[in-house]
């Protein structure tokens, strides 16, 4: 009987990312912020990415409020055409998103997909209660 069991869950499939899987509050990978990835106030077909909790919140290099990411389309379990800003460089990329195995994975690339960067953030419950963001 486990045999069996175990052979039905191997041949079961795999349930793929949708695009609502992004959607909600994401650690950085540093942990020095949350961003919180919904659809754009502007464009509700669209993803966006804002930070909303920074560990340096209140202090000169503070990131509160910042759009991170804008991305237009979900196609082929990625959200993909948009960008992603880096505010520790101050520049925008093109950018594509995916969510596999619970974290999410934000690319940052010039060019093509393949020449670039990623960062995995882990999904949080709640922000931190210290520092607060005051946008």
């Amino acid at each position: 009987m486990v045999a069996l069991l175990c052979a039905a869950a191997l041949s079961a499939p795999a349930l793929a990312a949708g695009p609502d899987d992004a959607k909600g509050l994401w650690l950085s990978a540093d942990g020095g912020a949350v961003i919180e990835f919904k659809p754009c106030g502007d464009k509700p077909s669209a993803l966006c990415g804002r930070i909303v909790w920074d560990k340096d919140a209140g202090q000169a290099n503070d990131t509160c409020g910042i759009q991170v990411a804008q991305l237009e389309r979900y196609d082929n379990e990625a959200w993909r055409d948009g960008w992603v800003y880096d505010p520790r460089d101050r520049k925008k990329y093109k950018g594509a998103l995916r969510v596999k195995g619970g974290d999410l994975y934000l690319r940052a690339f010039i060019g093509t997909e393949i020449l670039g960067q990623t960062e995995q953030m882990k999904r949080v419950a709640a922000l931190p209660a210290t520092p607060v963001c005051k946008s």
